[in-house]
């Protein structure tokens, strides 16, 4: 992609639009404005190799919104859409020369709180936290809680299809959004109204709900509400041997059609960093939690209970140590800055790659995944912890959250990517695929699992690049996020 203008003549081209004030060029934003956390080491240590941005545009309305992309797309300009930047998949790196950042941020008004009808309609740049503080006033919870929530953006969380700590009940963002208002490259604007349901043709929600700003800009969203019952959670626990039967008693308890607010299974490794190796040392662990009116919250507990006691390899946890586990679930802006630190002064990084499968495949997913790290990567001596857990499950499957931490050895800054972090996620996203799963269950595709995007979908595939060719026939939008760039 190549802008027909200069990158001074597209910063006065977007000062003449918007005015002074919302057009940032000071150097060190622009430079911060490049990536995301995909690569904190260079982050932490202040380098920057990427091409650094134009501009980053502070959007207040959904017109600076359209103003932009129609200028942005007149000239063949690359826009990375961007709100709360919690990203992880490096979907924020600005990849192409003079690229604006359309910040959304500024946008950020609750636009209205339905008790009756039970939703809520917030602007793209409006935080999670934000309004379930607001709906909790009212009784009411979004039912949405990922570890991001203190700080992660509505645009965001749509636009990547996030999911929450309590999807088993609540769902993911998808199962939440009801209609939403969003801006073509074009700069036209269109609204998806919201209902309960509808079959008037497809769901273009869809189309939508996980963009990863590809495809278009999100301005606006319309949410579900539900009922808050912070009164009648009950939490259970059990420590077992080995991962294959804590899949099977998920797989139970789903099947069964139990709904628990929180359902998982942590092996270990993973469990250790959790300070489960108190009570469960070289041990798995099983966590539910359900919530609820008081009648149905008992019933769950009880059922999930029977169901999992009846298994001969368990043994039960103390209640009060699940209770203090799920009260420390959420990190904030204090934990970004504690992990700087620690990478700073430890030159030690942590990383996830998250994939999902059915139940038939999901435990070879986990086991061919560690295998594979632990006999192929050759750096293995310097992985410091290697492992993962089941978060989100479903009546057909579960997903795996590989988790793995690494000493940086004899290598720049630069070059820890290639390395540590792309080889492995490359190890546990083949996996995923050779077995029949997802390689992406929650984080988006962003640009480091562009490569196999089309792997993954298959000969469904044509439909994605038939949206990207009609909503986008420029190729402005976040260039190499879903769709690989040109040469990779």
């Amino acid at each position: 992609m190549s802008s027909t203008l200069t990158r001074e003549a597209i910063v006065v081209g977007l000062v003449d639009r918007h005015g002074v004030d919302k057009v940032d060029v000071d150097e060190q934003t622009l430079k911060e404005n490049s990536l995301d956390r995909y690569r904190k080491l260079e982050d932490i240590f202040g380098i920057y190799n990427l091409p650094i941005p134009a501009a980053v545009v502070r959007a207040t309305s959904t017109d600076d919104i359209s103003t932009t992309l129609a200028f942005c797309d007149e000239h063949g300009i690359n826009i990375v859409p961007k709100t709360g930047g919690t990203a992880t998949e490096g979907g924020l790196e600005t990849i192409a020369e003079n690229s604006i950042v359309l910040d959304g941020t500024g946008m950020n008004e609750i636009i209205s709180i339905d008790e009756f009808d039970m939703q809520a309609t917030v602007q793209c740049g409006v935080k999670l936290q934000d309004l379930e503080d607001e709906v909790r006033k009212v009784g009411l919870t979004t039912g949405h809680s990922p570890q991001s929530k203190p700080i992660a953006m509505y645009g965001g969380l749509v636009a990547t299809r996030s999911i929450g700590q309590f999807s088993t009940l609540y769902g993911g963002i998808e199962d939440m959004v009801m209609g939403l208002e969003a801006v073509l490259p074009s700069g036209e604007v269109v609204r998806i109204k919201d209902v309960p349901r509808r079959a008037a043709g497809p769901d273009i929600r869809h189309v939508i709900i996980g963009n990863e700003g590809a495809l278009c800009y999100i301005t606006e969203v319309t949410v579900k509400l539900f009922a808050h019952y912070p009164d009648h959670n009950h939490f259970l626990g059990w420590r077992l041997d080995d991962m294959k039967p804590g899949f099977e008693i998920l797989r139970d308890v789903m099947a069964a059609g139990y709904k628990p607010s929180v359902a998982r299974l942590y092996d270990a490794e993973d469990g250790a960093q959790h300070g489960f190796d108190r009570f469960a040392p070289e041990q798995c662990v099983l966590i539910f939690t359900t919530e609820g009116p008081p009648g149905v919250s008992r019933a769950t507990a009880d059922g999930i209970a029977e169901i999992v006691d009846a298994r001969p390899e368990v043994t039960r946890v103390d209640t009060e140590i699940i209770r203090d586990w799920f009260e420390h679930l959420n990190w904030g802006p204090e934990k970004l800055i504690e992990e700087r630190e620690f990478i700073r002064e430890n030159l030690r990084m942590g990383y996830t790659t998250e994939v999902s499968g059915n139940w038939s495949v999901i435990n070879e997913i986990y086991e061919n995944g560690i295998r594979r790290v632990r006999d192929e990567f050759p750096h293995v001596a310097d992985i410091t912890m290697l492992g993962g857990h089941s978060s989100h499950s479903y009546q057909t499957g579960t997903n795996m959250y590989f988790v793995y931490d690494y000493d940086v050895v004899d290598c720049t800054y630069e070059e820890e990517r290639e390395k540590y972090h792309i080889p492995l996620n490359a190890i546990f996203v083949e996996e995923a695929l050779k077995a029949g799963g997802s390689m992406c269950h929650h984080h988006g595709i962003g640009k480091y699992r562009a490569p196999w995007t089309a792997e993954e979908h298959g000969t469904g595939y044509r439909l994605l690049e038939g949206l990207k060719r009609d909503l986008d026939p420029n190729g402005i939008m976040n260039l190499g996020t879903i769709f690989p760039a040109e040469g990779d």
